[in-house]
């Protein structure tokens, strides 16, 4: 066959997205994306000079702003309410240390964040223990506190007593009840309501020699924005706490509705942004606060309500700094833009689409963008298709709002872990200073019999 000298070889086309941004019709009527140059005035460029990059940041500001929020709307209506914010959202001591002073309780899951609470100085009746597994030395020691003990089991039930026996006193302990509320229902945790289980915990608990019932809890999920679930539980609750002044002869002296309130961030999931779904902290208030305060007359004595904020009180005031270290053209045309964090240092990135923004100037070549963090993998994606000012090597990001889990859930991998400052009062604070070779590999040892592999020069 004699072939066509003229003809090409074939290139498959290249398909981008352009946004009506882009068009020639619409190009002064490009998306805004306003450039952030300074957080709580402080240059973003000084602060990574300064610090490094990447970079955590906290607004002390924020945090109290955030947490009077949730706690004004719930006092106003049902003054007997006690925030404990949940520490393992996000347990750094100064954060936490910074709600306590706001007049937070701890609520803890662990025995290492018990020891956090403890060091930061509050006090056995100021702690709220929860979780599925506590250690018999751990359960002890909060009995000893006089911290409020959540059990989440019938087994847990039992170790309870025995440790309160071993002491040889009366205490005090809760009982976690799960609902069936939401799909999937949130019942690994604690006793069934419908089935009878809680019930039945307050039955066996009544009838201990060294146990006495003080509260029931429930915590129904997580970014909750149907207020019809925090109904039915407070509902539950106050049914479950009425039955048991009835028929054990036993005062509820609190309910606690745990937490699972949102911020306003995005699902992935979600086509509108998250702050114009989520409902204001006000209506989650009334909601809960209109059922207990109607059934106000059938109790003895009006309980407590606690409350166990984590995401909505944390999240907004925390951001990640960092710097762009590449742009690459990618084969679908879409440019790819490499920055020095990674999904280590935002592990939430996998369920949220965090708003980021560059401290570039916008202009009308705005683009839609994906942003890689600098970890030897593929799935190392912090963004999808997010619009930024046409990104250069050394421009900073600012990625928004990622203070509830990314920092508890960060991980020391190929890069040690970055610093954490606080700003207040156009000031820069350490939080926690940058992971240095010795804080990752310190613990290790190894056995002498294999120093013996120690690289020697080649002959």
């Amino acid at each position: 066959m004699i072939k066509n000298k003229g003809t090409k070889p074939y290139v498959r086309p290249v398909i981008k997205k352009i946004s009506f941004g882009d068009t020639v019709k619409f190009k002064n009527e490009h998306m805004k994306t306003p450039a952030v140059k300074a957080l709580e005035g402080l240059s973003v460029s000084d602060l990574t000079d300064r610090f490094g990059s990447p970079l955590y940041v906290v607004s002390e500001g924020t945090l109290r702003r955030s947490f009077r929020e949730v706690a004004q709307a719930f006092t106003r209506r049902y003054p007997r309410t006690i925030i404990a914010y949940s520490y393992k959202t996000n347990y750094l001591s100064g954060i936490c240390a910074l709600f306590h002073s706001e007049g937070a309780w701890a609520e803890v899951v662990s025995g290492f964040e018990y020891e956090i609470a403890r060091r930061l100085g509050m006090d056995g009746p100021s702690i709220l223990f929860n979780g599925p597994y506590k250690k018999p030395e751990e359960m002890k020691r909060a009995f000893l506190e006089g911290a409020s003990v959540h059990l989440d089991s019938f087994d847990e039930l039992k170790m309870a007593g025995e440790v309160a026996a071993s002491i040889g006193r009366k205490v005090n302990v809760g009982v976690r009840v799960n609902m069936q509320l939401n799909y999937p229902a949130w019942d690994k945790f604690g006793f069934s309501y419908e089935r009878g289980e809680a019930f039945e915990a307050c039955r066996q608990i009544k009838k201990h020699r060294y146990l006495q019932l003080s509260g029931l809890h429930c915590h129904a999920g997580t970014y909750i924005i149907d207020l019809g679930i925090y109904r039915r539980v407070i509902e539950n609750l106050t049914d479950l706490s009425l039955d048991i002044q009835k028929e054990l002869g036993r005062e509820v002296e609190y309910l606690d509705i745990g937490g699972g309130y949102p911020s306003g961030n995005s699902l992935h999931t979600q086509l509108m942004p998250g702050y114009t779904i989520a409902p204001p902290m006000e209506q989650y208030a009334e909601t809960v606060c209109s059922v207990l305060n109607g059934k106000l007359r059938s109790f003895t004595k009006a309980p407590r309500l606690i409350l166990e904020p984590g995401r909505s009180v944390v999240d907004e005031g925390m951001h990640l700094l960092t710097k762009v270290v590449s742009v690459k053209e990618r084969q679908n045309g879409n440019r790819a833009v490499i920055v020095d964090a990674g999904i280590h240092l935002l592990p939430v990135s996998a369920y949220y689409r965090y708003e980021m923004s560059s401290n570039r100037d916008s202009t009308p070549t705005t683009e839609d963008v994906d942003v890689y963090g600098a970890l030897c993998m593929q799935i190392d994606v912090l963004r999808k298709s997010v619009r930024l000012p046409v990104a250069q090597a050394g421009d900073i990001l600012t990625i928004h709002k990622v203070g509830a889990y990314n920092f508890t859930q960060s991980m020391q991998f190929i890069y040690p872990r970055p610093a954490v400052v606080l700003l207040h009062d156009g000031r820069a604070e350490i939080l926690r200073r940058r992971e240095t070779y010795e804080d990752i590999k310190g613990p290790e040892a190894i056995p002498a019999r294999l120093l013996t592999y120690a690289a020697k020069p080649k002959r």
